[in-house]
């Protein structure tokens, strides 16, 4: 109890520094439907850092309208369904954009394991989920309008025998459009204050 009032105190004090722009956004049904559906899963969330998640989404989407509820509501499910490890590797790819997979490792870790380890299958499970799961990407060149230009085949490219790491350092990552929301929805210390 004592750590949920202290979470609501928090909340509250950021959404009165908005000022009166929020209030009816505050008083909807559409967002009273979110902060019961978000506490839900607060109360839910096995750690302290999947719990300041959901605060500061919940916090932010009270006083921002930059994504949709529907939005919203899915980046819950993603607070719900990822472990703190994703968290990082998210972070790593908004602090580093077009970073790559050995990047990404060597700031969380340091130490590169065997490619036959069982680090090494997490770290591929971990990209694959966020690949999968729409929060990030290869790096994709677009047109003008943003549409996704297509790869040229690589003609005569040299094989060197083995497959390609879980470390690979040449296909560079970054967040797709719905990551970057996330990040900017809940990740406060890296995005202090979400633009409108």
């Amino acid at each position: 109890m004592k750590e949920l009032a202290g979470t609501l105190s928090e909340m509250l004090e950021r959404l009165s520094s908005f000022g009166d722009d929020v209030k009816a956004r505050l008083e909807s049904e559409e967002y009273l439907n979110l902060i019961r559906m978000g506490f839900r899963k607060w109360d839910e969330a096995a750690t302290s850092e999947k719990k300041r998640l959901i605060a500061n989404l919940l916090t932010n989407s009270g006083a921002s309208r930059l994504t949709s509820d529907d939005v919203i509501r899915l980046f819950l499910d993603w607070i719900e369904t990822y472990h703190e490890i994703h968290f990082a590797v998210i972070r790593e790819v908004y602090q580093h954009p077009s970073t790559t997979r050995h990047a990404i490792w060597k700031n969380i870790h340091g130490k590169f394991p065997r490619e036959d380890s069982a680090e090494a299958d997490l770290f591929r499970m971990l990209i694959r989920d966020l690949s999968m799961g729409g929060v990030i990407r290869q790096h994709r060149e677009t047109t003008y309008s943003g549409d996704f230009v297509a790869k040229k085949p690589q003609r005569g490219a040299r094989t060197s025998g083995v497959l390609k790491s879980a470390f690979d350092d040449e296909e560079p990552y970054e967040l797709t459009e719905l990551g970057r929301q996330f990040v900017h929805y809940t990740m406060q210390e890296l995005v202090p204050r979400v633009e409108g």
